[in-house]
């Protein structure tokens, strides 16, 4: 196993995949609202993680009028807030938040604050003091608004800060917000992020003697 050593002023964290495991709820949701709409659910799902879900829907119903994938997004958001049945930490998730407690850091989701709220929740995992939900942005990842904004709401620059995701869609926003990015979990490691690993237990947290925060790594 390889062990990386990374240095950042802040930390700016994904919630689904990468500290929260919804992918139960997530399947559930997005397979019915396939079927419902004639799609294959197995394909669907391939592109579902990180995005809002009315640009989802927009890649997988091109011609679809815009309004109507948010309304659906907010049915989504509505009934995903509902069900947290088998939504867990990620493994590794709760020491790594518990080591994260007074160092910058900021949840950056396409959930939206009641989501968030429920999914936090529901894994028992502290919610950062700063975080950029649904609400917080203009466009959804892929694009590098939300993780532009967490980095400017905690008063450091996007080359001082260090992404933690899961998906394609996400790791492509931190790269192209200009930050270096860790993948967790098993979709991250086909998209090219800096480091890659399994979960969170191979991730360890410390403050650095400058202020800033440490990062020891097992990748794999």
């Amino acid at each position: 196993m390889t062990t990386t050593t990374l240095t950042a002023r802040a930390l700016l964290l994904d919630m689904d995949g990468t500290i929260v495991n919804s992918d139960a709820v997530v399947e559930r949701c997005w397979r019915r609202w396939a079927e419902e709409h004639g799609l294959d659910a197995d394909e669907a799902l391939k592109v579902v993680h990180g995005r809002q879900g009315y640009a989802t829907m927009a890649v997988l119903l091109p011609d679809r009028p815009m309004e109507l994938n948010h309304e659906d997004n907010r049915r989504m958001l509505e009934a995903e807030t509902a069900d947290i049945d088998g939504v867990a930490p990620v493994p590794g998730a709760p020491a790594f938040m518990a080591a994260l407690a007074g160092l910058p850091h900021a949840l950056v989701t396409s959930a939206d604050r009641a989501l968030s709220d429920a999914r936090m929740g529901a894994a028992g995992l502290p919610m950062p003091a700063v975080r950029v939900t649904a609400e917080s942005v203009g466009a959804s990842k892929p694009d590098p608004e939300g993780f532009l904004k967490g980095a400017a709401e905690l008063g450091f620059d996007a080359r001082d800060c260090v992404v933690f995701e899961d998906s394609e869609a996400g790791i492509t926003a931190g790269k192209a917000a200009g930050m270096r990015v860790v993948g967790v979990g098993p979709r991250a490691a086909a998209h090219a992020p800096d480091v890659a690993v399994a979960d969170l237990t191979r991730v360890r947290v410390q403050a650095a003697p400058d202020g800033g925060i440490l990062l020891t790594i097992t990748e794999g």
